[in-house]
């Protein structure tokens, strides 16, 4: 019993803490995400992903850091606590996110690896200069540039695109996704969706998520126009081509992949074809000031929760606490 009634206890903590940092870091967003609008989007980008991540890393870390040991410190081996139908329901909905988080990063990768496979198969390798990772031009009735794969990242190019597009509308568009390759934003969107699988009891993050694939995308666009105004333009010009053929309810799967259109294909175009024009304009320039108090603001939050962790680990009292904790969860859910 003291095995099974730890492993529901840590899964009911682990499941109530995501939870709850999910919520807050929500709210968090809801009040002051208004007011990055003016940032750069990739300094944005990079704030919301923290803030996405951030619940999930602070329920796995007090659960490691604090409660487990706790529990194995101060709770009796022959303990006559019984595990109750309230605390089972909790660590079986938390066991369930758990599973299902790894279940679909699995199927996402193993989808992602067949497509890829298909793909490079029907496809033939090309070089295109300024890429620096495999590329293959497809045959495929949706206008297909995208970066697939994670640990070993692709390019792939739509035969038609690179017929109708111009060289630097070409190029404008590799730039962009060359920005998704350097954030390695295939890797986060799989982080993604493992933290959002993960919570069952209520759906919190969806928000962050959709901003998160907005900037990304801006970000991305950024990173081109770094290039020279007239490189935004061209991304513009591309985007505008791309979104006029796109075959009506078309669309690849692609699990770990990021496309150049992005998720929301008739809004996203739309603001994205305005900031592009904005960032054409002469004297346009990032604000680098917003950029660096965002991964200011990232790293000290992070950095100063795991050393206050790590110190209030060093003194048993702590742990004391910790599991007076416990014993009051265990009565609350008989």
């Amino acid at each position: 019993m003291f095995e099974l009634l730890g492993l529901c206890l840590l899964l009911a903590t682990l499941l109530t803490f995501n939870s709850l940092a999910s919520l807050l870091t929500g709210a968090f967003w809801r009040v002051f995400g208004g007011s990055t609008r003016r940032w750069s989007a990739l300094s944005r980008a990079r704030l919301i992903f923290m803030l996405r991540i951030l619940p999930a890393l602070v329920a796995v870390l007090c659960v490691v850091l604090l409660f487990a040991p706790a529990y194995l410190a101060y709770e009796p081996r022959h303990t006559g606590e019984n595990v109750s139908f309230k605390l089972a329901v909790l660590a079986l909905i938390s066991a369930i996110g758990i599973a299902l988080a790894a279940a679909r990063s699995v199927a996402a990768w193993r989808s992602t690896a067949r497509l890829t496979a298909d793909w490079i198969t029907q496809g033939r390798q090309i070089t295109v200069p300024g890429v620096s990772i495999e590329t293959y031009r497809i045959d495929h009735a949706f206008p297909v540039i995208a970066i697939v794969g994670v640990l070993r990242p692709r390019l792939f190019i739509a035969s038609h695109l690179l017929a109708m597009l111009t060289n630097e509308e070409i190029k404008a568009a590799l730039a962009h996704e060359n920005g998704h390759l350097i954030a390695r934003d295939n890797l986060k969107r799989g982080m993604l969706r493992a933290c959002r699988d993960s919570l069952l009891l209520i759906p919190s993050g969806r928000l962050l998520d959709r901003e998160w694939a907005e900037a990304a995308e801006e970000a991305a666009d950024e990173q081109a126009a770094k290039e020279g105004n007239g490189v935004a333009l061209d991304l513009a010009s591309a985007l505008v081509k791309i979104a006029r053929i796109i075959p009506h309810g078309t669309r690849p799967t692609m699990p770990a992949g990021v496309f150049l259109l992005g998720d929301d294909e008739a809004k996203g175009i739309r603001s994205r074809v305005g900031r592009l024009m904005d960032l054409a304009a002469p004297g346009n320039q990032t604000q680098a000031k917003a950029a660096f108090s965002a991964r200011v603001f990232g790293w000290s939050s992070a950095a100063t929760f795991f050393i206050v962790l790590l110190l209030l680990t060093r003194h048993p009292v702590v742990f004391a606490e910790a599991h007076s904790l416990i014993e009051q969860a265990v009565v609350a859910l008989r």
